[in-house]
């Protein structure tokens, strides 16, 4: 899953891509260097980041998925916790939400991605973008990760969503602690009894940079690291900004985990 931020104020490409011209133009780059899907996303979820309105949203993300239908065989997937962003999204061909509140943050989400029969990314994340940092606190986080998820299954399924659709993801940095990450991206199995597809975003996120002190335009190799692991624990979409690398890599593992 290739990155396409339209966005002033995201953590590593805030503002690169908020011209509808220029997201086109990353989002064509994305496609040829190997995206399976693009995520389109019109609100940073960076830590302490304030929403705009969902108008603001809109006016982001409407005009570049007006463009791409034109210009894109590749799936995309709307990045919202909004209904109504992502009910417009819907009805522009987009076939996969990414809903880092896992249906939380907007009561008529669950239906409207039930009427339209798309996939449902339901992402783990204790607290809000604006204060997920503020000291997260777990007892046994891999154990309340694993039951947030069978809860957010069921109700995703009481609201009509099939359960072929279904997608996880552990939530890599949304109110985590570096150790709460490693222990999640250790765990992978656990979630993998769950018996929906996963899908880690672990981007030049701060916990590479925490282990490494680097920031985040240094951050590619320690993010191939983190990818290498998630392949080898049997991940199956990692959502990234640089995919052209993180193909590569990954066809090479590919060939020697199935030679012989």
């Amino acid at each position: 899953m290739g990155i396409l931020n339209v966005t002033p104020d995201s953590f590593y490409d805030g503002g690169k891509f908020n011209s509808v011209d220029k997201a086109v133009t990353q989002a064509i780059k994305l496609a040829e260097e190997g995206a399976d899907v693009i995520d389109v996303g019109g609100v940073s979820t960076r830590p302490g980041s304030e929403p705009p309105p969902e108008e603001e949203e809109l006016r982001r993300v409407i005009p570049v998925l007006e463009a791409l239908k034109g210009s894109l065989t590749t799936p995309l997937s709307i990045d919202t916790y909004r209904a109504g962003v992502a009910e417009e999204a819907f009805k522009r061909g987009v076939r996969i939400l990414n809903d880092v509140t896992a249906l939380r943050g907007d009561p008529r989400m669950g239906e409207v991605a039930a009427q339209f029969d798309v996939e449902v990314v339901l992402m783990h994340m204790k607290g809000t973008p604006r204060d997920m940092q503020d000291n997260p606190r777990y007892e046994d986080v891999v154990n309340e990760v694993e039951e947030f998820f069978k809860e957010r299954i069921d109700y995703a399924l009481r609201k009509g969503i099939k359960r072929e659709r279904l997608w996880i993801d552990p939530g890599i940095g949304f109110g985590k602690t570096l150790e709460h990450n490693l222990v999640l991206l250790k765990n992978i199995p656990r979630f993998k009894k769950l018996g929906v597809p996963i899908l880690v975003g672990p981007s030049r996120k701060s916990f590479v940079g925490m282990i490494l002190n680097l920031p985040p335009e240094e951050r590619l190799y320690g993010t191939m690291g983190s990818v290498a692991w998630c392949y080898i624990m049997g991940v199956d979409m990692v959502r990234v900004h640089d995919v052209r690398p993180v193909r590569e890599m990954i066809e090479v593992m590919e060939r020697i985990k199935w030679s012989g």
